[in-house]
């Protein structure tokens, strides 16, 4: 019989055989639901719009412990600067290779086998184990786990639990895990100016020139310190475009795009007022179009962030940091139902990068991992 960690890299590798670019599924929840079948879950199949979403359950009753994840990956780019073709799953030098063996199929089949053995072991185990998966978390996650997490509210089911299986790690599994995640807002800016020839610049308005302080107060303005779990919030303009492309043409309009990513110190409604009343007094024609990402959560219940530090030191032996960085994860949408929520994955070092891999070994200690917070959350009663 192979061993829990050659289960975990064959599971694994059927998933990243499947190109499931987002939001594509490619067939790997079916991959999925089949195992899961096995384990005595019940598995439904939850498709909104061309998304397909899985939520399967073993067990009934409090406490109920999700793992969450998505089947979807980012765009594999050029084949040709990869080492192994990338939806070709490879092991090399005790490393797998291929599309979402990082982020986050790898995860997937940590998680899996960790129930696995877990059920083996409890089979009338207390309370409840669950698994959201997605495929729509690369992309727009319009259909994904926001619509499941309507769905789950309407069915008045409340979490109690939730492991978001993202790459947390830094430089070996466990050595980070993440307790919250930042709000991300974005904005799109466009001031109006009037069209007109460079060398008669009385006849015309640039946009450009007008738009310069305003931008420079934003990029300087400290707007706020931040608190004992977050950074400051950081104001960053990611792209700026005016003009027809000739160089004689004062352009009509200017448009920029920025980001904020802010902490619990802010909402999202205070930093559009912020911006606007800014924008207000310096006098500018524009409009700004507002689109938020996620609002920032944090985890303060202990019991979660105990049991998975716990299960951390006792595999690996270290240490985890408690983090909030990073960009933005489903667990922003899970954390609606006001589940406490910790991500924890494989190392991150490749995550959306040619030659995607994670170590076979470490993931098999991931699995381990989570095996172990299962056994500390969902403790049966005469343990």
């Amino acid at each position: 019989m192979d061993s829990p960690t050659e289960q975990i890299v064959a599971l694994a590798s059927r998933l990243i055989e499947q190109p499931s670019v987002t939001p594509d599924d490619a067939g790997c929840q079916s991959i999925l639901s089949a195992v899961l079948a096995a384990q005595g879950f019940t598995v439904e199949s939850l498709p909104f719009g061309e998304v397909h979403n899985l939520w399967a359950c073993h067990g009934s009753g409090a406490p109920l412990l999700v793992f969450a994840g998505h089947t979807d990956v980012v765009p594999a780019g050029p084949s040709a600067e990869w080492q192994f073709e990338p939806f070709t799953p490879t092991v090399d030098r005790g490393k797998l290779y291929g599309r979402g063996s990082a982020d986050m199929k790898g995860s997937l089949a940590a998680m899996i086998a960790a129930t696995g053995r877990y059920l083996t072991a409890n089979p009338h185990h207390p309370g409840t184990i669950a698994f959201l998966i997605t495929s729509d978390e690369e992309g727009d996650a319009i259909d994904g786990t926001v619509r499941v997490v309507d769905w789950l509210a309407r069915q008045d089911i409340n979490p109690d639990f939730c492991l978001v299986g993202e790459p947390s790690s830094s430089k070996s599994v466990g050595d980070v895990i993440r307790i919250g995640r930042r709000g991300s807002l974005n904005g799109r800016l466009r001031v109006r100016g009037v069209q007109g020839h460079v060398a008669y610049p009385d006849q015309a308005r640039n946009p450009i020139h007008e738009a310069l302080d305003a931008l420079q107060a934003l990029v300087d303005t400290r707007w706020d310190e931040g608190n004992s779990a977050f950074p400051p919030t950081s104001f960053q303009i990611s792209n700026i475009h005016g003009g027809t492309g000739a160089s004689n043409v004062i352009p009509g309009e200017l448009e920029v795009l920025f980001n904020l990513r802010f902490s619990t110190e802010q909402t999202s409604g205070g930093l559009e007022a912020r911006i606007a009343a800014l924008l207000d007094q310096r006098g500018l024609d524009y409009r700004l179009d507002w689109s938020l990402s996620g609002e920032p959560f944090l985890t303060a219940t202990q019991t979660l962030i105990d049991a998975v530090t716990e299960s951390v030191r006792e595999i690996q032996g270290i240490e985890p940091e408690l983090s909030t960085g990073g960009g933005t994860s489903d667990g922003r949408f899970i954390a609606r139902l006001g589940t406490p929520i910790v991500e924890l994955g494989p190392v991150n070092a490749t995550i959306h990068s040619i030659d995607e891999h994670t170590d076979i070994a470490e993931l098999g200690k991931l699995s381990d991992i989570f095996q172990a917070t299962l056994e500390r959350l969902l403790r049966p009663p005469d343990a």
